[in-house]
């Protein structure tokens, strides 16, 4: 090639600089959020009109919209599409069209795209948590783990674990059902035998290797632990999907303790790299994403 460029190429790039995206985040209490930070500069580094938004229902007075009323908002206003976090990858569900074949198997949904009238969901969660832990954690011994948390991220993050080789999968939740329901869904999938509920967190830290929080317990808003520190010892590896902030009190023990850890940032990032292409058709770079999270500072409000 002589490094000219041609009439062709010239027109593609001028179609996709006057592009315009407008994508949002339905979640609460998510003011800290850096997902619009690196959302907006993976756009401008594509030469798109990007714009990234945020609808937190804990600044929507003392009685917020139904999720509903939310959706048809975006739709109206002309969203692409619109990530979900705490506490709505679940209770979507019934409000969406169709469902990516990862969404149906974990049921849970963190990306909605939006088009010809349509609400397609999508959970891009068990990748970015794969990612993240297949990087931060190679070499971990993982025959048991114990997973806090059984909502929409745990389910993401049980199939992720179970994935990446986890031999058995100890779960526990606050509700002691959800947490039964996961296993029935991760033994459908995996096999008999490959997770089960647990209610003693002391017992089931002893047994286990790695311990990883996929609860908001750890968040600027929900701050605490989600397992007493004594649980854990330095043997044990430690991560958290919690990334506002990016150390959280779980993982600040740990490192105390001389635990091997593993932050929520990795996935935050992974996660936004699939987002971003189905939101756009266009896939990012994912080092230039991750430079836009760590570079993002945001300190709270009042």
């Amino acid at each position: 090639m002589d490094g000219t460029t041609t009439t062709a190429e010239t027109g593609r790039e001028g179609e996709r600089s006057q592009r315009a995206v407008l994508v949002g985040l339905l979640g609460r209490g998510i003011q800290l959020s850096r997902t619009p930070a690196m959302h907006e500069a993976e756009g401008r580094a594509q030469g798109l009109a990007y714009v990234y938004r945020l609808f937190d229902t804990e600044l929507m007075g003392n009685r917020a919209p139904p999720i509903a009323e939310i959706i048809r908002f975006a739709e109206f206003f002309g969203f692409s599409g619109f990530n979900v976090t705490f506490p709505y990858k679940q209770e979507i569900l019934p409000l969406l069209d169709g469902l990516s074949q990862a969404a149906r198997r974990i049921g849970a949904v963190n990306t909605v795209v939006l088009k010809a009238g349509k609400r397609f969901g999508h959970n891009t969660d068990v990748w970015g948590f794969r990612e993240s832990f297949r990087a931060g954690m190679a070499g971990a011994t993982c025959d048991r783990v114990l997973l806090l948390g059984a909502g929409g991220a745990g389910a993401a993050v049980a199939h992720a674990l179970l994935d990446c080789g986890v031999e058995r999968l100890a779960i526990a939740d606050v509700e002691p059902e959800r947490a039964g329901t996961l296993v029935q869904n991760l033994e459908a999938g995996f096999g008999a035998g490959r997770a089960v509920v647990v209610h003693d967190l002391p017992k089931a830290a002893k047994a286990a290797q790695g311990i990883v929080n996929a609860t908001p317990v750890g968040m600027a808003k929900l701050p605490g632990m989600p397992i007493p520190a004594d649980c854990i010892e330095a043997r044990h590896w430690v991560a958290d999907i919690v990334y506002f902030p990016l150390e959280t009190e779980l993982l600040r023990a740990a490192r105390r303790k001389g635990c091997r850890t593993l932050s929520g940032e990795g996935m935050a990032v992974f996660q936004a790299v699939r987002a971003f292409e189905l939101f756009t058709g266009i896939a990012p770079d994912a080092d230039r994403m991750k430079a836009a999270f760590a570079a993002f500072t945001h300190e709270p409000a009042g």
